[in-house]
């Protein structure tokens, strides 16, 4: 049987996580977006989103189409990870070929192209 291995990475919020303004979280939110929509576009990123339990310190989820040390240099390079707000968790992922397909999309660089018109 044939397996697609792929990498699942995590953010996890920091406990010691710097303070900073709105205005600072919502530049570093939109960094963060555009930084997925590159990842996507160059053919790393298959799949990404939020998580929603506030209660969780995990905030989001991607599966990535690389093994897991170019993962966890690809996602370092997040400026909400540069900025310390979370740390990276990544974990190789195998899955039988064929049981999930991934196609290209548009991932939003921002978070008013993510609301939309």
């Amino acid at each position: 049987m044939d397996f697609d291995r792929l990498t699942i990475t995590l953010l996890e919020r920091c406990s010691d996580a710097p303070a900073i303004s709105a205005e600072q979280a919502d530049a570093l939110q939109d960094a963060h977006m555009a930084h997925l929509a590159d990842l996507h576009q160059a053919g790393h990123l298959l799949a990404a989103g939020p998580l929603l339990d506030r209660d969780s310190p995990f905030r989001g989820l991607s599966i990535l189409a690389v093994g897991v040390e170019e993962a966890r240099t690809l996602k370092a390079r997040d400026p909400a990870v540069r900025a310390g707000l979370y740390r990276v968790i990544a974990l190789p992922w195998m899955v039988p070929t064929g049981a999930m397909a991934f196609r290209p999309a548009r991932f939003p660089r921002s978070m008013s192209e993510a609301a939309g018109p």
